[in-house]
């Protein structure tokens, strides 16, 4: 079968002929439909990831597939059954191995394409903002990077909330995919500034920084008293440093948020988040977007499109 690699860290992830692997006790065999790929496969590519294997390995950690063979004692989810699930690896080939316990059925409605990208963009959103900013209706949320693949989400589901949505991000098409997913005010990274901005708006009670960098600090510099601040990930390539003295001052409380992190200590919490996001897809509430969906033989390609922000919500790779 066909598999998209990273033999080392010293060279670029390839499309290599793999085995096809069996499923070990408490694994499940998918033929992989689809793959979501996330900006953690780009870390991960390069060696840079909290969670990252050694090499050789499949990236890919996001998949929607169909069962077709069980390990010793795993009798659910039955085979046939089309799942998706977060293996943290391995999805961006025809088939893998993935835990029984972590697959979830997928609605009879929902394309895979779209279940493949659901789990960890809308995930993070919901999870962060519910859970550990407990954002309420009424408040601001400023969304950096909004037209990315957990950005869009958080413009969505603050939305859904019932916030008052501030989406930053870079030039105008971008802006009008922010925009159609429900923001209110718009911010253009590449031309305003966007403290300035946000404080014309009144400034920010919580703000969602998938980012990091020059725009964490401005964001930072346009919150309210109390503000939460959740820490997603460094899309810039920048890890900010956190004056204390602007926390003190302002009583502002900054939040790490790692979505995959829960798996370890906390997964029902996965879980749940989950069940009651596919609800409100089943009622209209999310409009997922996807704006590739590129072959197997092209994911070099797809890292691509991310890597130079060429694309908006969600890449997906399908076999």
């Amino acid at each position: 079968m066909r598999a998209f690699q990273v033999q080392s860290f010293n060279t670029d992830p390839t499309v290599v002929d793999a085995t096809r692997p069996e499923p070990q006790r408490g694994e499940v065999l998918l033929d992989i439909q689809a793959c979501g790929l996330n900006f953690a496969d780009l870390l991960m590519a390069q060696g840079k990831y909290q969670d990252t294997p050694e090499p050789p390995f499949t990236l890919g950690m996001e998949v929607c597939g169909t069962v077709i063979a069980q390990g010793p004692d795993v009798t659910t989810p039955a085979i046939g059954t089309k799942v998706v699930v977060f293996g943290g690896q391995g999805g961006m080939a025809d088939q893998g191995t993935f835990p029984a316990v972590l697959c979830r059925p997928v609605p009879d409605d929902m394309a895979p394409e779209v279940a493949a990208g659901f789990m960890v963009a809308y995930g993070t959103s919901h999870l962060s903002l519910v859970r550990r900013a407990r954002l309420k209706a009424g408040e601001t949320l400023l969304v950096l990077g909004a037209a990315g693949g957990v950005g869009l989400t958080a413009v969505e589901i603050g939305k859904a909330l019932g916030a008052t949505v501030i989406a930053v991000a870079r030039g105008a098409d971008k802006l009008a995919i922010a925009k159609a997913a429900g923001a209110d005010h718009l911010i253009d990274s590449e031309s305003d500034d966007i403290k300035a901005k946000v404080k014309e708006l009144g400034g920010a009670a919580v703000v969602y920084d998938p980012v990091g960098g020059d725009a964490f600090k401005a964001a930072l510099g346009a919150c309210n008293r109390e503000a939460r601040v959740i820490v997603i990930g460094f899309a810039s390539g920048d890890v900010p440093q956190i004056p204390a003295n602007i926390l003190l001052v302002k009583n502002i409380t900054v939040i790490g948020f790692y979505w995959g992190g829960y798996l370890k200590f906390n997964a029902a919490t996965l879980t749940d988040s989950l069940s009651e996001l596919m609800q409100w897809y089943a009622d209209g509430r999310l409009k997922p977007h996807i704006s590739h969906v590129i072959p197997l033989d092209q994911a070099a390609e797809a890292l691509e499109l991310m890597r130079t922000r060429k694309s908006t919500g969600k890449v997906v790779v399908t076999p």
